[in-house]
């Protein structure tokens, strides 16, 4: 039997050494299984990656046939390419080292159409309906509609017929709507929203085609939900890229992006983006390498011309060439923060004490139940400018809220627990009494909404309140000035956890006038701590002395 695992890997040092073109997610994604088969039996690991386990998925999957193409008339069987070896042996491969059970529970796949998604994951769905050891597994390929969710069942379906002593051995029923395994009572049919009960489900694995195309999240719960009693089911969703940021799509694309940066922790979540970097010129043949894995394989070069030069010639053809042959997510903001250059300014050793007695500005912006309230800090020591947070969150949100992280962050003292359903504002309020007499406040800048009676007493008490408004006029320019004293590593922060995932949550949106404007894109991606650090920044711009026509709104 090949060494499938090796591939794997073999593949992932290919990719960091810049062997293989590919942009950066697979890169964060090889690096990943790379740095953890180093950490096995270091430091409690609780991982182990078996290769016997992740080459009899590969084995599997190469004893089948082709179903479409040119490999189909010719019966061929399927040759996985290392790209595939790694999509299958990472999630199949790593076991939790007491149980031995899969580490994986959750897969998320973005790779552009003609790359053999389809073949892949209806040979993976075979496997854990037939041989992955599970008595009445329940089998299901799921979207939206029913013609959507019988693509990649016919693939399995068409694999099956194709092999008689494939189902003899495996005691596989191939019928019209449904392969049925009788002696184990396993079955896998097609799935969808379209005159189907999704009531009862015990899913043991599900592939989720094309979920950008999913317009509600309904489905997907459904399928998550039903996984429940199973010891070791699988979500495996594999998609093209879409333009619905509001999505389940998105979400899981989202979630997956922050694992693979490290800003969110999440061991149960494996995942790969193919596209291209933000700057390539998508008109360039070997950008189009980065995006396609099986480029001059299943993905034709001459094709890839064609559609190339239809969506240079029209315009309108532009948005459907970037989505579907370079996954790229259309009408999306961008990111932000440069998140390499914002951790290198991270320096653990700064204490707010350090600056005792000198000039500081703060900025706030204030939350009542779900939104976390931020206060900022900033200080400038030649030239060099200090971030420091301090955040409030409700009792009742930091229990209810699906970020698990808020719970540690309150154990940790990163984040102030107000008891019951509503922020202290009273508690916030004294923190800044207490400022005012340990530093030099120039000005608090604080938005007027749900501040109106914090602010009146703080004026009262001779604090130098200053509003100013979230409009794109106060947040333009400091959003720029952020960004650029990160990237020329003039800023400083004490690397707290939370306000580095509020940066990563900022995405940033452009106007006509090339004004930016801090977004988030999604509820729960929360940026009050960034808000409240441009507020800060917008009253220092405003006060130095050399910097003119900068066109603030302040009352």
């Amino acid at each position: 039997m090949k060494n499938y695992s090796e591939i794997a890997r073999q593949y992932a040092l290919d990719v960091v050494a810049g062997k293989v073109s590919a942009c950066k997610f697979v890169h964060l994604a090889c690096n990943r299984h790379l740095a953890d088969l180093e950490k096995q039996g270091v430091g409690g690991w609780p991982y182990v990656f078996d290769e016997s386990r992740a080459n009899r998925v590969c084995a599997f999957i190469e004893m089948l046939r082709h179903t479409k193409g040119k490999w189909a008339r010719k019966r061929e069987q399927i040759v996985l390419e290392p790209w595939q070896c790694f999509l299958v042996c990472v999630p199949f491969g790593w076991l939790h080292a007491e149980t031995q059970l899969r580490r994986f529970r959750d897969v998320y796949v973005e790779v552009p159409r003609k790359n053999a998604k389809s073949t892949l994951v209806s040979g993976i769905a075979l496997y854990m309906l037939t041989a992955d050891n599970e008595p009445g597994a329940e089998v299901y390929a799921v979207a939206t509609t029913h013609k959507q969710a019988r693509l990649v069942f016919d693939d399995s379906r068409r694999m099956a017929r194709m092999d008689p002593d494939f189902c003899r051995y495996f005691g596989v029923e191939v019928q019209q709507h449904g392969l049925m395994v009788e002696d184990e009572g396993s079955k896998y049919i097609p799935l969808s929203a379209e005159g189907s009960t999704l009531d009862g489900l015990n899913v043991h694995f599900a592939s989720v085609d094309e979920l950008h195309a999913h317009k509600t999240r309904d489905v997907y719960d459904v399928i998550d939900s039903g996984r429940g009693s199973r010891e070791q089911p699988m979500i495996f969703a594999i998609t093209t890229a879409g333009s619905n940021r509001a999505g389940i799509c998105y979400e899981r694309r989202d979630h997956l992006v922050k694992v693979l940066n490290g800003t969110f922790k999440d061991d149960t979540t494996f995942g790969i983006i193919y596209t291209i970097d933000d700057g390539d010129d998508w008109t360039d043949p070997e950008v189009w390498r980065k995006a396609n894995p099986n480029y001059g394989i299943s993905v034709s070069p001459t094709d890839m011309e064609g559609a190339a030069r239809y969506a240079m010639s029209m315009a309108s053809k532009q948005p459907e060439f970037l989505t579907k042959r370079l996954n790229v997510w259309v009408n999306a903001d961008a990111a932000w923060m440069d998140m390499r250059a914002w951790d290198a300014c991270a320096d653990s050793t700064l204490e707010l004490a350090q600056f005792e007695g000198e000039e500081c500005y703060l900025g706030l912006d204030l939350a009542s139940k779900v939104d976390i309230a931020a206060k900022l800090y900033l200080f400038e020591r030649e030239g060099i400018i200090y971030f420091f947070g301090s955040y409030w969150l409700p009792e009742r949100a930091v229990e209810n809220e699906s970020n698990s992280q808020y719970q540690g962050w309150a154990r940790q003292g990163l984040l102030n627990v107000s008891p019951g359903d509503v922020t202290d504002y009273d508690d916030i309020e004294s923190s800044i009494l207490e400022d005012q007499r340990r530093f030099e406040l120039r000005e608090v800048g604080f938005d007027p909404f749900q501040a109106t009676q914090l602010s009146s007493h703080l004026i009262e008490e001779g604090v130098p309140m200053v509003e100013v408004k979230p409009t794109v006029l106060n947040f333009s320019e400091p959003m720029k000035q952020l960004e650029a004293l990160a990237l020329s590593g003039k800023l400083r922060h004490n690397g707290c956890p939370i306000l580095t995932w509020m940066v990563s949550n900022v995405v940033c949106h452009t106007d006509a006038k090339d004004n930016i404007y801090p977004r988030k894109e999604r509820p729960e991606n929360k940026i009050d701590g960034v808000v409240a650090a441009l507020t800060a920044l917008n009253r220092q711009m405003a006060n130095q002395s050399d910097y003119v026509d900068v066109p603030f709104q302040t009352l």
